[in-house]
């Protein structure tokens, strides 16, 4: 396990909460309406113009074949590394699929803590929290929460930005 100090005293450690398990199927559906639009253009060529265009089969083969082994395998890796928590002193967010991204956000650079919830998020009873930063990787997006503990996540993260110094820039 990876531990350092920093200068503000917030240890460098991995998020203790998983999300929701919910989470795969949303993550699942993504993967599916991606692949869906990536296979569309040529298979609408494959339809219009099958003798005119022979390479549109085969690449729709392709696409659909690479869209499919991308939602059935992308979903349970992102679910096994995806972690969150909500300390006194800090938020911190782990995740990824390729690219594996771990942000810390101090308390004390807090700007704003929303949460949302897009319709597949509402369907499947998942919520996202969306904590602002000045930083320049943008906002600390937790997605895949119950809804109850996204919203008291963000009341604790909205008390403790309250009382705690700092200059949120």
């Amino acid at each position: 396990m990876l531990t350092h100090a920093v200068p503000d005293g917030i240890g460098l450690r991995p998020p203790r909460h998983r999300v929701e398990r919910r989470t795969i199927a949303l993550w699942a559906v993504r993967a599916v309406g991606g692949a869906v639009a990536a296979a569309a253009p040529p298979a609408l060529v494959h339809l219009l113009w099958p003798d005119a265009r022979p390479w549109a089969g085969p690449l729709l083969a392709v696409v659909a074949g690479l869209g499919v082994l991308h939602a059935l395998l992308m979903p349970g890796v992102r679910y096994a590394v995806h972690r969150w928590e909500v300390t006194d002193a800090s938020v911190y967010a782990a995740g990824g699929w390729v690219v594996r991204e771990w942000r810390v956000a101090p308390v004390s650079r807090i700007q704003t803590v929303d949460t949302t919830r897009g319709p597949v998020e509402r369907l499947l009873g998942l919520s996202t929290l969306v904590v602002t930063t000045a930083s320049s990787s943008g906002a600390v997006r937790v997605r895949g929460l119950a809804p109850a503990v996204a919203e008291e996540a963000a009341e604790r993260l909205n008390t403790l930005t309250q009382r705690t110094p700092g200059d949120a820039t």
